[in-house]
């Protein structure tokens, strides 16, 4: 890729450098925002179309913002947002939802979170897939169709940042906007091998319309190839804003500092086994055990341990939770919109029937339950200072693979019509329902209901040269200790110049 710089410079290295190394170029003069922008968007031109990674363009604004004088970590830089919440007024919207695809809903508002990524200087030119309501762990949204994985285009990027994801690890931007609120930034992160973190509950905004999501379980940030971007634009977002539920102590020095730091001598508990009983692939083992082995060679003390919490009641509770939420959130676009059932996407559907199910007291107990989890990760906390799993317990799935079986998509227009949603609920089969939907992903989502930060590294590649991340879990406001850990991680193991060829 050459982008004319004038003069008959050319500047062919926007892939070398993470957002950090290009704003500074552009501080110093080297390179301007506006040439930056141009480098992003003809790659994106050469590879979004196989991709499916960003599904609405907004090259026109960002082309007027790049010739504006810019302040802040992050002036010039190329950026994409997500399209789950991250709003950009006057921009239209989706959440990868059809309904809201065919209104054109154009929000009137930006999100706080949104905002302080411009505050910080990025150049916003687009936002990217996302699954129905970033409700599945793929990428394969009815509106927009499925994102793809640049390191295999038949595999996924996962989801439910799997847009961003894809379009940090193809080159076209070094970083982009994510959220989790069960996995959806690590996971996108281990399938394509970028750096991923969560912050913990209450970290990072959520305004202007939402305090919070999910009672704190959701929480927005970006993925990156760097450790030092993520830990640089958590720095300048990090905070509580008007209206937020939770403030909760800043962090004893900047996040960008913890990088440089080394980690000290940790003591880190690790586990191969699913919390939920479903099978491990033995490259998600591999992946951890290496890792285990490397970590013992830069001195920490890694010993096989876990949590003493039920993963299988942990997980119905995050299901249940899920579904309600869902419910919810489905009830306010048709009134928004007047659309009906057929905006949404039949899984959706099946969500809201099973949300709608759920009585107000199971609801309320199920809540109740994250605090006994969150006792037991503190109790495992005292003991060790890192809980270390698998990012996902299966390579990336082939696109198309992760489908709802014909039968079970006649199962449940049968159950919704006959209104027995409550009868399956209370038969026990919502136990098949968590092993069938989270076999895929069963290590992330103790993270969210605890509300304590998590990342996932890309320290593996499969065989298939497909990435598989190495997931870790520390204590509350743990987001420091992550990035002394994950810097001395990319030193000893670079995985920033490892990029797929597409």
């Amino acid at each position: 890729m050459q982008i004319n710089l004038g003069e008959g410079r050319m500047f062919t290295d926007y892939p070398k450098y993470d957002a950090l190394g290009l704003a500074a170029l552009v501080r110093e003069k080297q390179v301007s925002a506006t040439e930056l922008l141009e480098a992003a968007l003809a790659r994106a031109e050469v590879v979004n179309p196989r991709l499916n990674a960003i599904i609405t363009p907004m090259h026109e604004q960002a082309r007027q913002r790049a010739q504006q004088p810019l302040e802040g970590p992050f002036a010039g830089v190329p950026f994409l947002v997500k399209d789950l919440f991250q709003e950009v007024a006057g921009v239209p919207t989706a959440y990868g939802c059809k309904a809201l695809k065919a209104a054109r809903y154009t929000p009137d508002f930006t999100a706080e979170i949104t905002r302080r990524w411009l505050q910080a200087g990025t150049v916003i030119f687009g936002r990217t897939n996302t699954p129905e309501f970033g409700a599945k762990g793929i990428t394969e949204p009815d509106a927009w169709g499925a994102a793809r994985n640049p390191w295999n285009l038949a595999h996924t990027p996962g989801g439910s940042s799997g847009g961003s994801a894809a379009a940090v690890a193809a080159g076209i931007v070094p970083m982009a906007g994510g959220n989790d609120g069960g996995g959806s930034i690590r996971l996108p992160a281990g399938h394509c091998g970028l750096f991923g973190l969560k912050p913990g509950r209450g970290r990072t905004p959520w305004g202007p319309r939402h305090g919070e999501l999910m009672h704190g379980a959701a929480m927005n940030h970006v993925i990156s190839r760097s450790v030092r971007d993520s830990a640089a634009m958590l720095d300048a977002t990090h905070g509580p804003e008007t209206g937020s539920l939770f403030h909760i102590a800043p962090p004893e020095r900047p996040y960008l500092e913890e990088v440089s730091r080394a980690p000290g001598r940790l003591r880190i508990g690790y586990t191969t086994k699913s919390p939920i009983g479903t099978f491990v692939h033995p490259e998600a083992v591999k992946a951890v055990e290496d890792a285990a082995r490397l970590l013992e060679s830069l001195g920490h003390q890694v010993e096989e341990a876990e949590p003493e919490i039920d993963g299988m009641r942990l997980a119905q509770d995050f299901i249940l939770t899920w579904f309600a939420n869902c419910a919810a959130t489905v009830d306010e676009i048709k009134l928004q919109t007047g659309c009906g059932d057929s905006g949404f996407e039949l899984d959706t559907l099946a969500m809201v029937a099973f949300g709608r199910a759920i009585r107000g007291n199971e609801y309320v107990a199920g809540y109740m339950r994250w605090s006994e989890y969150s006792l037991k990760l503190g109790e495992f906390h005292q003991r060790h200072d890192l809980f270390m799993t698998p990012t996902m317990a299966l390579p990336p799935a082939r696109v198309g693979e992760i489908v709802t079986p014909g039968w079970q998509q006649l199962a449940m227009r049968v159950l919704m019509a006959l209104h027995l949603s409550r009868v399956v609920l209370k038969s026990g089969m919502i136990e098949q329902m968590v092993r069938e939907n989270l076999k895929w992903v069963p290590f992330t989502q103790m993270g969210n209901l605890t509300g304590v930060p998590a990342m996932s590294v890309p320290l593996h590649w499969t065989a298939e040269g497909l990435p598989m991340g190495v997931h870790f879990v520390a204590p509350h406001s743990g987001e420091g200790l992550l990035f002394r850990l994950a810097g001395q991680l990319e030193q000893a193991r670079p995985w920033f110049d490892k990029r797929p060829v597409i």
